[in-house]
This record gives C-alpha cells, sequence and structure tokens, in this order.
C-alpha cells in the first residue's frame, strides 16, 4: 500500500510559510460554525515538549524520535498553555511597539520554537469510515502539524481555529502520533500586536474529531428575520451537507427544555447536487432575544438517507439588526452600549482561559449592570459566546488583527512627541504606517482570511450584532475587503472599525478615549447633513481607561449618551488587569507587568487597566461602573420618587423596590422600611411615586443626625446570572425638614490649662493631658491624654500634624500630572517659621481657660519662587464633663495664602497629615460616604452611613488602604461628618481620637472657604506616601509603625488621564487662598 503523501515544509522554496504573508493556510478544511460533536477525542493534557531558539535547531517530527533528539532535552508540557509560562522562555509585554525589529513579513533569526508531540488511539466505538479531523482551537503564532511523521498542514492567525482532514494518515487500529511545531514569531506577528502578552504555544482546546464519511452536514448559517411590526420571524437556514447519496435535510425547530421542549414546526427538503440547502421557515411572533430578554430556541438539523441520520444542533434567538434612521437598533429600537472591553487572560495561565474562569467573568459583568462586551482584540474563546446568548450580552466580535507598532516605526524617526494633538500626528503617520500591510495588496488575502475566520466560527450567535474588522490598524484597502466580505457573506449584521474615521466602510463612527466636549461636538457635526438628519450613529469602542484608581469622568460620559441619542454609548477600557504571577528568588511574590521578566523593550503597569484585579477581583472602578450605568435612573423631586427605566425591551415587574429611612449620628438607627407600590413603567418612559408616607413627616433625632431614605430595587427572582434579590439600582436622598432634640447640658468641671516654654519646646497641660510642640519649627509633636499617646511625631518630618499638598500618584497621574507637580516640586516642599503666637484666654467665670496657639510657616520647594504661607491655629481647651471622661480637645484651624512668583495652577490636594500611635487603628468608624474609596470624580456608589473598618465592605489592606496591584493613591473616603480612630481593649473599642470639622466643642471658629469641602476627606493607612510612591509590587511596600491619617479640605479628582481625559478641571485642587479645619477630641481616656 502506498503510504499516503504529505506537503512539503515550504509552498514557496524562497521564504519559510512562517515569513511569507501570501501563506496563512495550508491544507486546512474550509472555517466553519463551531461545533464539537459526541465523536470527538479530546487531547488536552500532558504533551512531550521541545523548545529552542530556532526552527533550524527544531527536531524534524518525520524523521527523529524525541529520545534521539540532539541539542536540548525533551520534557512535558500542559495543552493548552503556554511555553513561557511553562519554565521555557519569558512572557513579554508590549502595548504599541513590536518587540522585534520592523520588516514585515520578515521574522528574527532568533525565533523561539516548540515542538510538541503525543501519542492516542482512535475510539474503536467509531465508524472505520468516518472522515477524521484534527482540529486546533488556538495556536500562537505559527504551526506546522505532522500526523504519523507526515506533514499534513500548516496555519497561522494565533486567535483563530483550524482543522485538518487527517482520514488518510491515521491508523485506526493502533497507536498514533500527532507533532506539532510551534514558531513564536511569523509574519502574522505583525497584524497580532494586539496590547497583552507576547505568550506563545498550543493554548486552546485540540480535538481529534470524527464525521460521517458519507453524509454530513458540513456548515450551516442560521438567520432570522422580524416583519415590519417585528412581530413574526422567519428563519433563513443555509446549510452545506456532504451526500453520496439521496439524502433528506430537515430543520425542526423546538423550545428549550427548560421551556417545555415543544416542537414549533419542521421543514425538510432534498439534497441539491451542489450540496447547499436554503429554508426560509415562517415563525408565529416567536419570543424574541435581546440581551434583556436572551429568550433561545433549539435548531436541529439532520440529513437522513436510508441507511445513516447525521445530526447538529444549534441554540439561535430570534432577533433582527438594522441600523434605523441613523441609529443602531434591535428588533426596531434603539439600544445603548454600556460595555466593557475583554481579553482573554489568567493570572497564571494567559490566555489559556479554563472555561468556569470564563463564565465568572461574564457573571461579574451581567451583575454590574454591564448589557455589552468587545471581544477584544480578537475572537474569544469559541464558547464564551454561548455563555453570552445564555446570559444575554450584546457582543462586538473583533477579527484578529492589530498593527498599531507601525506608528512607532514612522513616527520616532520623525521625533513626534506623544503630546502633539492627536488629529496631527495622525496626519503625520497613518498613512505611512498603513502601507505596511493594512494598505499593501500584498497582504489582502491574510486580512480577508481573518474576517472569514472570525464570521465562520461564529455566525451562529444571536448575541454577535456587530463584526469589528479589527484595532488600531490605520486604515487601508483591506480593511475596505474585510467590509466587504463581511456584508457578502452576513449583510443581517453591521460592521464596526475605529480606524475608519469617517466610516467610509462601517456602519458607525466610532472614536477612542475622545473628551466629553470633545464626543458631543462630533455627535452634533460629523457626518450631519444640513437639515439635521445622520446616517450613522456613534459608539466609543474605548473610553474611561480603567487603570489603577480610576476611571473618572463616567458619569459625564454617561450622561452625554443619555442626552444625545446619537452617542449610543461605548466599552470601558478594559475588563480586567492582566498579570502574572511571579514568585522571584527572594521569596517575593506578585502578579507581574511589563518588565518584570527582563522584557525588553517592555510597556510597563499598561498592562494594569482594568476593572477587575488579575484574579478578576472587582476593583472599586468597578463598583463605581456598577452605579452609573444602573438601568433605572432615580431621583427625589417634590415629594415623589422619580422612575426612569432605561431598559430598551423590559419593564421594571422583575424588580422589587424595598426603601429603608434610617437615622446617622453615632450609630445607625433604622426608622421605617417598607416596600414600594411600583406602576407599570415601559422600557424607556418615567413615572412618579410617592414617597412612603413616614418620610413627608418631620422626624425628630439627635442633634448632628441626618436622616437619609434608601430606595433598592432588585431582582423579584432568581436568574441565570444572579440570585433574588441581587441589588440592580439605588438612591439615596437626605430628607429635609427633621427637627433635631436639643442635647442634654453637659456641665463642665472647672478645669485650668498651664503653658510652659523652652528653647525648644511649647508644653501645654491640663487635667490628664498633655500638648508639646516644637518651638522652633511651629508643629505639634506630642499629644497624650491619662497615659495615652494619642499623637506622635513623624521621624520624617518631626510633626504629629503638619499642613501637606502631597499624595501618592495614580496611574492616571503618572501621564498627566505628576510631571507637572514634581517640576514645581510640590513633592518636596520645605517649610520655615515665621511667626509664632500664644494667648490664653480664661472662661467668663474664670472656672477655666482656652490656649490659642498660632503659627506662621511657609512651604516652598528649594530652587522655585513660589509656596504657601500657612497660618495654622491650634486651640486647646479641657472638655471634662461631670460623670464623662477627662477628656481634652485640640481644634487646628488652617488658613493657606498662596505666595512667590511663578506657582502652580494646582496640587495634588490640601489638608493635614497626622501620625498616631499604631494601636489606634485597630477600631475605624466613620460617619459619611462608605464603605469603599472615594474621590470627586469616583463617588457615585459610596452610601452615606456609619461606617467601621470591621465591616465585610470594607477592604482589609494594611488598614483601609486599597490594594491596587500597582501601588498608588487609594483609599480616601468623602463626605465625613467624623472620623473616630480607637485602639483595641478587651475586645472593643478603647482609647482614641474623634475628628469633626465642628469647632463647637471649643468654642473656636472654624472657616471653610476657597471651594474646600466641610464634610471632610480622610485616609487612613499604616504606608507612607513615600513608600507607596516607590513600591513596584504590593510586597515592596513596608508598613509604619504607626497609623498615618490624613485630613483634607480638598482633594483632587483622578479622572483618566493615563489615555484619555484628565481630571476634570473644576475638580481639581486650585492653587488659591482656603481655609479648613479640624476638632479632634480625646475618647475614652
Amino acid at each position: 500500500m502506498t503510504p499516503p503523501q504529505g506537503i512539503t515544509l515550504q509552498e514557496d522554496g524562497s521564504k519559510p510559510d512562517y515569513a511569507n504573508e501570501a501563506v496563512f493556510r495550508r491544507n486546512t478544511l474550509a472555517p466553519r460554525s463551531y461545533h464539537i460533536p459526541e465523536t470527538a477525542l479530546v487531547l488536552n493534557g500532558r504533551w512531550d515538549f521541545h523548545y529552542t531558539s530556532s526552527p533550524l535547531k527544531a527536531p524534524d517530527p518525520a524523521s527523529i524520535s524525541p529520545e534521539s533528539t540532539p541539542g536540548e532535552p525533551w520534557t512535558a508540557i500542559q495543552v493548552p498553555g503556554h511555553w513561557q509560562l511553562q519554565g521555557h522562555g519569558i512572557p513579554h509585554y508590549t502595548n504599541v511597539i513590536y518587540p522585534i525589529p520592523v520588516c514585515p513579513p520578515h521574522v528574527p533569526t532568533e525565533n523561539p520554537t516548540g515542538t510538541y508531540r503525543r501519542t492516542f488511539h482512535v475510539p474503536s466505538s467509531w465508524d472505520r469510515d468516518s472522515q477524521l479531523r484534527l482540529r486546533f482551537d488556538g495556536v500562537d503564532s505559527a504551526y506546522h502539524v505532522w500526523v504519523n511523521k507526515t506533514l499534513v498542514g500548516y496555519a497561522q492567525g494565533s486567535r483563530n481555529p483550524h482543522e485538518f482532514d487527517v482520514t488518510q494518515f491515521i491508523n485506526r487500529d493502533g497507536s498514533n502520533e500527532v507533532s506539532v511545531r510551534v514558531y513564536q514569531w511569523c509574519d502574522g506577528s505583525y497584524i497580532e500586536d494586539q496590547d497583552q502578552w507576547w505568550l506563545s504555544g498550543i493554548y486552546r482546546d485540540v480535538h481529534l474529531i470524527a464525521l460521517p464519511a458519507e453524509n454530513r452536514i458540513e456548515d450551516w448559517f442560521l438567520r432570522t428575520d422580524l416583519d415590519s411590526e417585528y412581530k413574526n420571524g422567519t428563519l433563513n437556514a443555509a446549510i452545506d451537507v456532504f451526500a453520496s447519496a439521496t439524502a433528506t435535510v430537515a430543520v425542526t425547530i423546538q423550545e428549550l427544555p427548560k421551556n417545555g421542549g415543544n416542537t414549533l414546526c419542521t421543514a425538510t427538503q432534498d439534497v441539491s447536487s451542489d450540496g447547499k440547502i436554503h429554508f426560509e421557515i415562517p415563525v408565529e411572533n416567536p419570543e424574541k432575544w435581546t440581551a434583556e430578554t436572551p429568550y433561545l430556541y433549539s435548531i436541529e438539523l439532520s440529513i437522513t438517507t436510508p441507511s445513516s441520520t447525521h445530526t447538529v444542533r444549534q441554540k439561535i434567538g430570534f432577533r433582527k439588526v438594522e441600523l434605523k434612521n441613523g441609529l443602531i437598533c434591535v428588533n426596531g429600537r434603539p439600544i445603548k452600549f454600556r460595555g466593557v472591553n475583554r481579553h482573554d487572560h489568567h493570572p497564571r495561565l494567559g490566555r489559556a482561559v479554563p472555561l468556569d474562569f470564563i463564565r465568572k467573568d461574564l457573571l461579574l459583568m451581567k451583575t454590574h449592570n454591564v448589557n455589552a462586551l468587545r471581544c477584544s482584540h480578537y475572537p474569544s474563546h469559541p464558547k464564551l459566546l454561548d455563555m453570552a446568548d445564555e446570559l444575554g450580552l450584546w457582543v462586538m466580535d473583533e477579527a484578529d488583527l492589530e498593527c498599531h507598532g507601525f506608528y512607532d516605526a514612522v513616527a520616532r524617526p520623525q521625533d513626534i512627541p506623544e503630546g502633539m494633538d492627536y488629529e496631527e500626528r495622525k496626519k503625520l503617520t497613518f498613512a505611512r504606517a498603513a502601507k505596511y500591510t493594512s494598505d499593501n495588496p500584498s497582504w489582502k488575502a491574510a486580512y480577508v482570511d481573518r474576517m472569514e475566520q472570525m464570521i465562520q466560527r461564529d455566525k451562529n450567535h444571536s448575541s454577535v450584532i456587530i463584526w469589528s474588522l479589527g484595532n488600531e490598524s490605520f486604515y487601508g484597502q483591506n480593511h475596505k475587503a474585510m467590509y466587504d466580505y463581511g456584508k457578502e457573506i452576513d449583510p443581517g449584521r453591521l460592521v464596526h472599525y475605529e480606524g475608519d474615521v469617517h466610516a467610509k466602510s462601517a456602519d458607525m463612527y466610532s472614536y477612542m478615549y475622545p473628551s466629553v466636549d470633545l464626543l458631543i461636538k462630533l455627535a452634533k457635526t460629523e457626518g450631519v447633513k444640513p437639515d439635521g438628519t445622520f446616517d450613522k450613529p456613534m459608539v466609543l469602542c474605548e473610553y474611561a481607561h480603567a487603570m489603577g484608581n480610576g476611571p473618572g469622568w463616567l458619569e459625564d460620559y454617561e450622561e452625554a449618551f443619555r442626552t444625545y441619542p446619537r452617542l449610543q454609548g461605548g466599552f470601558i477600557w478594559e475588563w480586567a488587569n492582566h498579570g502574572l504571577w511571579k514568585e522571584d528568588p527572594d521569596g517575593k511574590s506578585y502578579y507581574a507587568y511589563g518588565g518584570d521578566f527582563g522584557d525588553v523593550p517592555n510597556s510597563g503597569t499598561f498592562v494594569m487597566d482594568g476593572l477587575v484585579d488579575s484574579t478578576h477581583k472587582p476593583t472599586p472602578g468597578l463598583t463605581e461602573l456598577k452605579k452609573v450605568f444602573q438601568p433605572v435612573k432615580l431621583a427625589v423631586e417634590d415629594g415623589k420618587l422619580v422612575i426612569s427605566n432605561l431598559y430598551h425591551f423590559i419593564g421594571l415587574d422583575h424588580l422589587t423596590a424595598t426603601y429603608q429611612l434610617e437615622e446617622f449620628s453615632e450609630d445607625t438607627t433604622l426608622l421605617a422600611s417598607g416596600v414600594l407600590d411600583l406602576p407599570e413603567i415601559a422600557p424607556g418612559s418615567t413615572a412618579k411615586v410617592p414617597l412612603p408616607a413616614a418620610v413627608k413627616h418631620n422626624v425628630q433625632c439627635e442633634a448632628g443626625a441626618e436622616v437619609y431614605l434608601t430606595v433598592s430595587f432588585r431582582l423579584r427572582a432568581s436568574t441565570p446570572w444572579a440570585e433574588s434579590g441581587h441589588e440592580i439600582a439605588w438612591i439615596q436622598h437626605r430628607v429635609e425638614g427633621t427637627e433635631p432634640i436639643s442635647p442634654s447640658p453637659r456641665p463642665r468641671v472647672a478645669k485650668n490649662v498651664a503653658v510652659k516654654t523652652t528653647n525648644s519646646d511649647i508644653t501645654v497641660t491640663g487635667n490628664n493631658f498633655t500638648f508639646t510642640f516644637d518651638k522652633t519649627r511651629g508643629y505639634l509633636t506630642h499629644w497624650s491624654a491619662g497615659n495615652t499617646t494619642l499623637l506622635e511625631a513623624n521621624p520624617a518630618t518631626g510633626a504629629a500634624i503638619i499642613p501637606s499638598f502631597w499624595r501618592p500618584p495614580t496611574d492616571n497621574d503618572n501621564r498627566s500630572y505628576l510631571p507637572y507637580w514634581q517640576r514645581f516640586g510640590v513633592d518636596a516642599l520645605t517649610s520655615q517659621l515665621r511667626s509664632t503666637d500664644i494667648t490664653t484666654t480664661p472662661s467668663q467665670d474664670g472656672s477655666s481657660s482656652t490656649v490659642q496657639l498660632t503659627f506662621t510657616t511657609y512651604h516652598a520647594p528649594p530652587i522655585l519662587d513660589w509656596g504657601y504661607l500657612a497660618t495654622t491655629t491650634y486651640t486647646i481647651s479641657p472638655s471634662s464633663f461631670v460623670g464623662g471622661s477627662n477628656n481634652s480637645t485640640l481644634s487646628i484651624a488652617v488658613r493657606l495664602q498662596p505666595a512667590g512668583a511663578h506657582p502652580p495652577t494646582h496640587v495634588p490636594r490640601a489638608g493635614l497629615d497626622l501620625r498616631l500611635p499604631r494601636r489606634l487603628g485597630a477600631h475605624v468608624k466613620w460617619f459619611g460616604l462608605g464603605p469603599g474609596e472615594a474621590y470627586p470624580d469616583k463617588c457615585a456608589a459610596q452610601r452615606v452611613g456609619v461606617w467601621s473598618s470591621a465591616d465585610e465592605s470594607v477592604e482589609k489592606g494594611s488598614l483601609m488602604h486599597t490594594p491596587y496591584e500597582v501601588p498608588q493613591e487609594g483609599g480616601n473616603r468623602m463626605g465625613a461628618r467624623w472620623v473616630c480612630l480607637r485602639e483595641e481593649s478587651g475586645g472593643g473599642a478603647g482609647a482614641g481620637v474623634r475628628v469633626t470639622s465642628d469647632s463647637t466643642i471649643t468654642g473656636s471658629t472654624i472657616k471653610w472657604s476657597g471651594n474646600c469641602e466641610e464634610r471632610f476627606s480622610f485616609k487612613v493607612g499604616r504606608y507612607s506616601d513615600a513608600a507607596v510612591q516607590a513600591a513596584r509590587h504590593p510586597c515592596d511596600l513596608v508598613e509604619e509603625d504607626a497609623t498615618l491619617l490624613r485630613l483634607d479640605g480638598r482633594v483632587a479628582g483622578v479622572g483618566t488621564g493615563a489615555c484619555g481625559p484628565a481630571v476634570r478641571e473644576d475638580l481639581l485642587v486650585p492653587v488659591e487662598e482656603m481655609e479648613f479645619g479640624f476638632c479632634l477630641e480625646a475618647v475614652g481616656v
């Protein structure tokens, strides 16, 4: 018997397949719908593996066995997986730039090559005449395949599947060997420059598939249409079959078992000579699929001959996607994308993501009010779309295409600064960059192949409503060819491509990271006709860059989307940090980013820009997004709750609305609660509901207390993505007109205060308390009450309390404001004492006295001519009460006046840094916004309440530190009325300090001006600013042996300046005259 013939190693004898843009598939079967039949053998698991630096050093699977390979040894490797994460080579991260020289289609001589090998047996239960296919769902970046030492094919396109017909090469009665030689670099790498780790290997499933040899269904495309009233439907089924005998094809539409399993209809046709069959099956008023109502039917396709039947099943939903009146519409209604961009990522496995991990992602999206998903920047794991169909998400499926690195190849030689206007940079670079591949006809077939692979694999998924031509690949003739292919094959979906700025071959305008003002301007002008109409909508394929402590601006963008119908929402960049777990020889372990593996060049921390961390645990940014994305808009007006239904297709009958009326003072008191009766509120409509009767009556409460109404909308019943009771939306409203109960008078015990001065110190003492000030510098250095130290000097400054304007930079600050602040020396301020004044004032009855110490200090950086003149007044008074503790109080009033010739326009914050003994961080309790961190442009998700560091909802890092994977500013709390820090005592709270912005306790005057917020901000932690700023990873952070407290009159927002607009101007901290202050009271001593 003549052995089967394979293919040659190179299609073109002058260059390797992996360095030839004209060669991207050899001997592969036509791409088809994803379907793994029951007759499939999973070839995942342990494979033999050989790793070497060049294809020329790789073993020849046609002739050499692992045991006889010279050079590098064979080891074992896990499939799916990446070899860099299993001890071979290193992960390499770049965002835009190529890590290799730019000379397509050529690749480096040092082209790490992994050779995989394993054996298998064909199951004896399979039909001996069946067609056998070898399927790879993802191999990075290019590979040749041998079966039983015969070369059977070649493929590239890392995120696309490929199948090989290996029927003639297989031994059905004995052992079979499959070998795969994988190349780290290929010509396709130039168009796979997505913002992620460069990782190689067989990282998705491998199957041996058996299909009937004579009569089988090869492929199918199930499309649905709706009539002009969007009521009745049609199933258009295009089916490709292989038949060697008379055969009949049947299409059956059934309900899913959970919906009763009934058969709606069956249609049949005889097989035509060309094997292509088309059905148009009317369906009367089917349930419609949307992201809000993901109703699916089961479609059974079968081909039957007198001797056999082959059957496949596909779930689909009835829906219609179209442009209507210039808007993206589904089932006749415009929609809004509340979306996110998602890469495939796992912190230990890279892009070899387990299915349960993928499902966890989608469940988190749904429970955080995300309704749309962009598969950035390649088709995701094929089973993700099954989950999206089931759970309900609008999906933009994107071709495996990005060549952003050509920008730097063009821009760097021109020395084009990143600070130049983006549109100007585009004019200088984009057309030239496109000539490498996007506008190069020799790459046309490779580009169209990536569109074909995506569409053919994913075409039967109802969740996919938009195809995307790729990402950041400039624009050229090859994109037009991709668009033409998409429209020819699938006219029932829309096409997106951000690089097509004038939407010549796209069905929408798409933008990345515009400011809100620019976005609104574009909506009003771009493509708008003289009569004000337009043909195409706008989406933001990327916005609100979620890097580190951020994003800001979310509510501003959402308000623009609500106000301008043409703005149909967008997709946050991005879903997850891409940190990879790394354990260093010195014992440190962390989630690594660019450069941590010695990868050069790299893009550093830019891979850590997600709404969830590297383990896919939500960050504060995702919590904020959930609130902003809530599909029920709520307000209180004129004694009524105004409810706007922002869903597109459903009412609110799936939700229950409950309320709580609470009084907040030292603790929380529930005054009333109940359930609101909701009227029917159709999608897109608004209703007003009277507030509960309890809210309409004045409620007596303690002085200083506040009463709030909280209304919560929760799921009435469980869904596939959340349990009943899951909160969808909420609002909090302060109840005005409450009548405070006057506090009982607390008679004072007569106490005097004594002042003692030396050459270096000023000491103020009273009954059971002592304050010490540094006379030479004008700082408080110590405060004790009884035997308890409450404030202590910071070794770095010598002060227990000091005016401060610095915070550790966020990722957003690093690219926007950090260079500016450092240029003005805001991180290097020194202080000079200018004046001291001490005044002792007796009470009117002469039984006690109050001491005021006023220090004028000048805070300025070296070299420069600017600073703050700070006038700080400390008011010390005894506040011991009959029957109470011997307390002391300290009032601090601060007045800041900018001075000098050249001040900056803004600083990170304006407030005080305090140092307390470590033990006082055991119990932190506050009345204000919580439980999580808050900043002026990132506080919508936080509620007014009385919170404690012991609450489960409070971050349990070092005290209340937010554990960002790249250490940075975090943990600020806003809207505080008071905060109390106490030590542990017998299982409860002991001695400590209570801080308010109310000076009535001491009788002093604290003014708040210059846009300072009397409901102040504070931060509690154990990491110094310097420690946070110096740390590359959380394991580098070293705690202070103290509790560090920050009290602020004003803090800056966080913005999205790492990639997008920085902080909104009115949410910065301007350098201007301002006043603020605090009252500190000893408690429990």
